[in-house]
């Protein structure tokens, strides 16, 4: 290297590694004080969970707001998430429950929520992951709920439906699929396997490179990429975390029809939220089969001023044809405004049942 150049790269460098060391020890601070947090709960017996969805969220938003960067808003977001997951694992270990194996879209949304100092309890199915956090074997779980793509994941909504559980937050992925194998090329395969959401995300992609190869539903993408670490016959649509936790070739990336693919994951447990200052309400209505029945479920969000962002029916399997419908509404069920909507329409529906109000991404 240049010495002119080498001389003016060595004191910004000691600089760098100056400032880290002041970084390192404000973030130990910040542990300790986190400690000194548990042992005053501790002292008083309060058995307030760890895990605070709406505090960890305001002190983004704060640090955000403060940001003047070059350092990304984003970054902030990620790198505090980390920190507050590290701090609160010495407090208590987080079990997070998920669709597994390893490598699933799942596990990716539940570290990105809750940050990688937490105990992963991958689970085979969704009605697994629900059971988990239901009997405490979980503290949180992550399951999807929709995508941009695909639409609605009934099985979460079922789920839901019945579950005592409470939606915690949310988190938005970008999807992005890749074929998997074991061999570097598809000479020997004879079959692709992927959750059915993915197969259908990628039909397009399929139909036009490998329309003579048969489909196969599994439990999940990283299942998916299980078996294919194990059969040579078989590749697997799944992420490229998946393909290094299970040792697997990238055949083609990036093999979605759409390329701003989205799923919404959703965080569940079994604690309220107290407002964060931007929050998401879910609800789950039914109404009466009678005339003007949904104009007058949607009446009492116009008139106090709520407003409604995501409205999904399911049926109700009475063989009646009659529905839920799954509603998300901006505010938190303390606000003035949704909680005397709320009211109105617990009194005119048939069904009536608060999911949870969380932090909004």
């Amino acid at each position: 290297m240049d010495e002119s150049l080498q001389a003016q790269l060595l004191p910004l460098r000691e600089r760098i590694d100056q400032i880290d060391a002041e970084i390192l020890d404000l973030i130990n601070q910040r542990a300790r004080t986190a400690q000194q947090v548990g042992d005053v709960k501790h002292a008083h017996h309060a058995q307030g969970p760890v895990l605070r969805p709406e505090r960890e969220a305001q002190v983004i938003r704060q640090l955000q707001s403060k940001n003047r960067g070059p350092f990304p808003a984003e970054a902030v977001a990620s790198v505090w998430t980390e920190i507050m997951s590290a701090c609160r694992g010495l407090e208590q270990s987080l079990a997070v429950a998920y669709l597994g194996p390893a490598g699933s879209f799942s596990e990716q949304a539940a570290f990105e929520h809750f940050g990688h100092s937490v105990t992963g309890v991958p689970c085979a199915s969704f009605d697994e992951v629900f059971r988990a956090v239901e009997a405490g074997a979980a503290n949180v779980g992550m399951v999807p709920v929709e995508n941009s793509t695909e639409g609605a994941v009934n099985r979460t909504l079922d789920l839901l439906l019945g579950s005592p559980v409470r939606i915690l937050g949310e988190r938005s992925l970008l999807i992005r699929h890749c074929l998997l194998a074991r061999d570097a090329n598809l000479s020997g395969v004879t079959r692709i396997m992927a959750h059915p959401q993915a197969l259908a995300q990628c039909q397009s992609w399929l139909n036009r490179h490998y329309p003579g190869l048969p489909r196969e539903p599994v439990a999940s993408n990283s299942e998916a990429a299980r078996i294919a670490s194990l059969d040579p016959g078989v590749a697997a649509i799944a992420s490229d975390t998946a393909a290094n936790a299970w040792g697997l070739n990238v055949i083609a990336q990036g093999i979605q029809d759409d390329a701003q693919n989205r799923t919404r994951f959703l965080a569940i447990g079994q604690m309220e939220n107290m407002p964060s200052g931007r929050d998401k309400t879910s609800l789950i209505l039914a109404v009466p089969n009678r005339a003007g029945a949904m104009y007058q479920m949607l009446t009492p969000l116009n008139e106090n001023g709520v407003s409604m962002t995501r409205f999904e029916s399911r049926p109700a399997r009475t063989g009646q044809w009659e529905y839920y419908f799954y509603v998300d509404i901006e505010g938190h069920r303390q606000d003035a405004s949704v909680k005397k909507a709320l009211a109105t329409l617990e009194d005119q529906c048939a069904f009536f049942k608060v999911l949870g109000s969380y932090p909004a991404q």
